[in-house]
Formats: structure tokens, C-alpha cells, sequence
């Protein structure tokens, strides 16, 4: 592949701040609670023991400063995440959307979503699921074996049975959904029997997440050629599974590839440069990233929930205290933002597959080069430049 120079038009100032352009949010991302009743080995975050919950006055100060700057996008995607968003009850969300409801402006649709661990599903979930239109994601690696790797309750034990359990009781319920996996060194070799595991039960749609360095966790996945070809043989093979019989009818990456590779590049307002429309963790904005108190961050979601002394733990502003309009002059928002930027020049600079991926993700530049302005990652190698290889090269290809 072939990077495009995108030429900067002459007639944009470089002094263009962020301040003269209107943000707009396209995920919002709110940490109903930092609490965990699991332990997985790969987590990055750092306060899964903490039990405190989002009170519902920061949740009104949220919606009702979001929606009356205009921020966000004609249709916006909420995400309630970080910790097990479930181990509050499903009143708290219906609460939660009745707020959202009193400012959200007839011109927004908002599709709320929700990532689980499934151990704490039940019938009222399900009902609350099904009124509300909440897409759902459940993170389960495949078969026990698997699973029991890194997936485990606080005591370190199997929570197994618990997550299936929950993958069933919404099957049983017809509640669509779709499984997340994080791929570690062992499941890379198991292609086929996590295919079997998803099929039989009934999974149709799924996603893979390689095993991550971010924040104060270091990736068990060995760095360099050995990983990205073990990496592009698994979704080689899963795809090939999948195409063979059908059970399994939507695989994450093989998609996404497929729009990285034809759609393209665009300009982007909030940089000041062209950035692959594929890249919004890399705009001001494009993502707003809350936890539980109504501390703010922007740019990758991974970033709320790191520490971070350089960079005063990514906070750009809390929702109680401060402004909408004045988050854009925070002075932190404008050290990232340079170190940010800087990184994405040297990805178009030096990278043939920039087209594909815009810039790569801050926090994986962050956490694997020690600093913002740098170019690619061993997450970069994995789950774009291989993706991309293996989307071009065909799913049979050598």
C-alpha cells in the first residue's frame, strides 16, 4: 500500500485553535461505577475495587450541558462502560435515560449500548434491554479453557459457567448482542475451537481485542513478526470457518477492514489536517470520556482511568464545575492535543498504511513508546497493518 499526501490547504492559518471550531461528539462513554466483580489479568484500569457510583445530579449536569451546546452529532452513540456497569440495577439506567430524555433535543438520536460481563444478567435486565434499545456487548474469550486464563472473579476463580449462563439467558430471551474476546498468546493458537465455541452457542456476531499494553498493564503478547502473522492466520482461519458454514455471521475486524481500506480519507476540522474518517481518538471531542465523579477526558477512552503526571491523569474538565464552552481552552486539552498531532504528521510521514488508519490510537502510543508524538505500535501492527494485509490479500491468501 501507498500513503496519499494530503497538502495542507494555504489558506488555513496554523494558528487555527480548537476554540474556533464547534466540537462534536460522536461516542459518549460515562463509568457508571468503577467497581468490578471480576478480575481479568489484562485490565488496565486501576480503581476496580472502588464501589462509588455516578450520582444522578453529575448525570443531569452532563446531559443537560452536552445537549445545549450543540456538541453532539445528529446521531450519537452512548456507551456505559468501565468497571461492570451491571452491578448497579437496571432502575439506575432507566433513571439514567429519563434524564437524558429532558435535554436531548428532538434532532439527536442517541443509541445507548452497554458492555458486560454477563455474570449479573437477569430477566429484568433482559426486559430493560429490550425497552430501552440498548445494543449489547459481552466480553467472553471462547470455551472455558480459554476463558479461565485471564477471565476470573476477584477470589481467582473460574467465572465461567456465570458468563455463559448469561450468554444463554439472553439467547433465551431473543436479546441481540454480540462477544467480545481479547485474544492472548494462547488463543491465538486455537482459531478453530473458539470458532466451534461461538457457533454452537449460537454467538452470530463477534469481535476480537489483541491483549494490550495501556496503562500499567504490559501485553503477554510477544512484540514483532512471529505475533502479526500468528494474528492474521487466527482471523484467516476464523473467517474461513465462518464463511464455510455460516453460524458466525459477523466478524469485527474483517469489516472493519473492509471500510479502512474504501473509504478513504477526509479532512478533519478539529486537527487542522486531513485524518482518516476511521480515527476519531485522534479528534478533539470525537469521543467524551466521563467517569463516575464527572471528570473528563477526550481523545482514546483508555486514557480516563490512567494516571498520568505529565498530563494530570488526561482530565480536561468536570461536569459539575465547569463550562462546556470553556473545556476547549483547557490547557491540558491543549498539551495533548500538540503531542497528539505531532504524532499523527510523523504516522503520515513514515507509515504506508496511514490511509487505513488515520493516525493510530494515543493510548497505545502513550503506553508502548512512552509519549504521544510517535508513530507505530505493536497495536498498529496487529490490528491494522494486518487487518489491512489480510483484507487486500484476501482471507485465503499466502
Amino acid at each position: 500500500m501507498h500513503s496519499t499526501v494530503h497538502p495542507i490547504s494555504k489558506d488555513r492559518s496554523d494558528a487555527r485553535t480548537l476554540a474556533t471550531v464547534r466540537p462534536r461528539v460522536q461516542l459518549l462513554i460515562v463509568q457508571a461505577t468503577p467497581f468490578c466483580n471480576l478480575h481479568c489479568a489484562y485490565c488496565y484500569l486501576q480503581d476496580l475495587s472502588v464501589k462509588a457510583r455516578v450520582s444522578e445530579q453529575t448525570l443531569d449536569n452532563l446531559f443537560r450541558k452536552l445537549f445545549r451546546t450543540g456538541w453532539a452529532r445528529r446521531h450519537l452513540d452512548l456507551c456505559w462502560h468501565a468497571g461492570e456497569p451491571t452491578v448497579l440495577d437496571a432502575g439506575f439506567y432507566r433513571r439514567a435515560h429519563k434524564i437524558l430524555e429532558r435535554y436531548r433535543p428532538s434532532s439527536v438520536r442517541v443509541q445507548p449500548s452497554l458492555q458486560t460481563n454477563a455474570t449479573l444478567l437477569n430477566k429484568e435486565w433482559c426486559d430493560f434491554f429490550r425497552e430501552s434499545g440498548m445494543r449489547v456487548g459481552v466480553s467472553i474469550d471462547g470455551p472455558k479453557r480459554i476463558t479461565d486464563l485471564n477471565r476470573v472473579n476477584r477470589a481467582g476463580a473460574s467465572a465461567f459457567d456465570r458468563i455463559l449462563a448469561g450468554v444463554r439467558l439472553l439467547r433465551s430471551e431473543k436479546i441481540d448482542f454480540h462477544a467480545i474476546a481479547v485474544l492472548s498468546a494462547e488463543s491465538l493458537e486455537a482459531p478453530a475451537e473458539i470458532y466451534r465455541f461461538f457457533a454452537e452457542e449460537g454467538i452470530e456476531r463477534v469481535a476480537f481485542n489483541c491483549e494490550e499494553s495501556e496503562g500499567a498493564h504490559a501485553s503477554g503478547l510477544k512484540p514483532g513478526a512471529e505475533t502479526w502473522r500468528a494474528f492474521r492466520d487466527f482471523l484467516a482461519e476464523f473467517a474461513a470457518l465462518a464463511a464455510a458454514d455460516g453460524r458466525v455471521r459477523s466478524v469485527r475486524e474483517w469489516e472493519a477492514g473492509f471500510r479502512s481500506i474504501y473509504q478513504g480519507a477526509a479532512y478533519s476540522p478539529q486537527l487542522g489536517d486531513p485524518v482518516a474518517l476511521c480515527n476519531p481518538v485522534v479528534e478533539p471531542f470525537s469521543v467524551l470520556s466521563v467517569d463516575h465523579r464527572g471528570r473528563m477526558s477526550t481523545f482514546s477512552p483508555e486514557l480516563l482511568g490512567n494516571k498520568s503526571r505529565e498530563y494530570d491523569d488526561f482530565i480536561i474538565g468536570d461536569v459539575n464545575a465547569d463550562d462546556f464552552a470553556d473545556l476547549p481552552q483547557s490547557p491540558n486539552l491543549a498539551k495533548m492535543r500538540a503531542a497528539i498531532a505531532a504524532g499523527v504528521e510523523m504516522c503520515r510521514a513514515q507509515c504506508a498504511y496511514f490511509d487505513v488508519c488515520g493516525g493510530g490510537h494515543p493510548i497505545n502510543k502513550l503506553s508502548e513508546n512512552g509519549t504521544f508524538a510517535s508513530a507505530a505500535t505493536e497495536f498498529c501492527r496487529l490490528t491494522r497493518m494486518s487487518i489491512a494485509d489480510l483484507v487486500l490479500d484476501g482471507p485465503y491468501g499466502d
